[in-house]
């Protein structure tokens, strides 16, 4: 009896063709997207930048703040001139970190304007021995002052952020209506001022606390997604060449 030996056909090639390219397309896409995103991003940041490096312009006039965005404000550079109610001050908790090497408190004050309406002012930072108002009464600024800085829109919050104190002055957020609201100050605007850094006297707060650092990983992740189609295909093409 005589044995025939066939050797095994190797197994198609057509479907893991297809199901590779696919994903290739798939990945492609997602790297082109993430490039398109890249050049937004790098647009939103120059844009930002330019606001708040430009010389200051007017605050916008009490008329005008109902209809404002904050897509056209936010980061804008201004300069205002009132009195602060130093007897208001509402203090937000920041931990260490960027530019303030030690955990402290932003100093937020409202500025009542000429015409009877409030801004809410961050003035900048001060470490926590600092936070009662009466260890810095040189920095409790009297009279008219005049105030250059940025144009802030509201914090947002999220499910790990404290609850606010406002019977106590301590904040988490930098939210201008709820400040308002608490020391009853109306009319206010619906922003706050980042007040720039200028001399104060006895030291505190500082002033300039804003940071123009903004994250953008648009082009790694580019990067990752073309890497895997790349793999991809360095994987069909080994599994193919076994399967020849």
């Amino acid at each position: 009896m005589t044995r025939t030996l066939t050797k095994e056909r190797p197994a198609g090639l057509l479907w893991p063709a297809i199901a590779t390219l696919l994903g290739c397309a798939f990945l492609t896409a997602l790297g082109v997207w993430q490039l398109h995103r890249l050049a937004w991003k790098e647009g939103l940041i120059a844009q930002i930048e330019a606001r708040a490096k430009a010389p200051p312009s007017a605050l916008p006039p009490e008329s005008q703040w109902a209809q404002l965005r904050p897509d056209d404000y936010e980061y804008r550079h201004v300069e205002l001139t009132g009195v602060f109610d130093n007897g208001k001050e509402a203090l937000i908790f920041r931990p260490a970190g960027g530019a303030a090497r030690q955990p402290g408190y932003l100093v937020l004050t409202p500025l009542r304007l000429d015409s009877g309406a409030y801004v809410i002012v961050n003035r900048g930072f001060a470490p926590l021995d600092r936070k009662d108002p009466g260890s810095r009464p040189q920095g409790q600024v009297e009279g008219e002052t005049h105030v250059t800085g940025l144009m802030r829109q509201p914090e947002s919050r999220n499910l790990f952020t404290p609850a606010d104190h406002p019977e106590t002055g301590a904040y988490f957020t930098r939210d201008p209506a709820l400040i308002a609201a608490h020391f009853g100050l109306s009319p206010a605007a619906p922003f706050s001022i980042d007040a720039d850094a200028a001399p104060i006297p006895g030291g505190w707060p500082q002033g300039g606390a804003t940071e123009l650092v903004f994250p953008n990983n648009h082009l790694s992740y580019a990067l990752t997604w073309f890497g895997l189609a790349f793999a991809l295909v360095a994987v069909f093409v080994v599994f193919a060449w076994q399967n020849r």
